[in-house]
């Protein structure tokens, strides 16, 4: 199964290297938007797996990302991207977060759809105040945690400035590196646009 498994992941890299330059796109290097979601309480992996259990707790958040470094060759960016949202439901809250994302929009189908995929797994966030959900046993949490994020964007090929996102907001403590306080911290499904120029 392994073997499987890596056969398949070399195979879809060297998809990307085959794929003209000029299908991947045009270079945009600011972007704004907005997204919303729902908290869910399992890790950002298991929602992969379709095991969320959903509460009655939201975000809404704008957003905005400058791009940094463009690979000359390859489909592949660094950027940074800024988030300011608000919580509400269980509690009430603001966050406000920052971090270096990595994004690749290399799909072999971007003639068709465009797709980008844009990873940030080490940020910081910050909340106005602890939420219920990111105390642990002990009743502590930490207004600062790291922001990572998982994100599908799409647009059309003739609308390749705007972008239609997925994305998996999550706040934690990079596995009790930053407090042992046994939280997992804050997991956000979320739908959004973003205007790329």
């Amino acid at each position: 199964m392994q073997a499987k498994s890596n056969t398949f992941i070399r195979l879809f890299l060297c998809t990307f290297l085959i794929v003209p330059l000029h299908a991947y796109g045009e270079s945009f290097d600011w972007s704004i938007g907005g997204y919303a979601g729902q908290h869910y309480d399992t890790a950002p992996a298991w929602i992969l797996e379709g095991d969320a259990r959903f509460a009655k707790h939201y975000m809404v958040a704008v957003t905005a990302s400058k791009t940094l470094w463009r690979a000359e060759t390859q489909p592949l960016s660094l950027e940074i991207d800024g988030m300011i949202g608000h919580q509400s439901g269980v509690a009430t809250l603001q966050e406000i977060g920052i971090a270096p994302v990595v994004r690749w929009d290399g799909f072999p189908w971007s003639e068709t759809l465009r797709t980008g995929l844009r990873l940030a797994p080490l940020g910081v966030s910050y909340t106005t105040s602890i939420s219920p959900l990111e105390r642990g046993a002990t009743g502590k949490g930490s207004r600062t945690l790291n922001l990572l994020l998982i994100e599908l964007g799409f647009s059309l090929p003739t609308m390749s400035s705007e972008e239609v996102f997925v994305r998996l907001h999550h706040r934690c403590s990079i596995y009790n590196l930053l407090n042992d306080y046994g939280a997992n911290g804050e997991d956000f499904l979320a739908l959004g646009y973003r205007h790329r120029f």
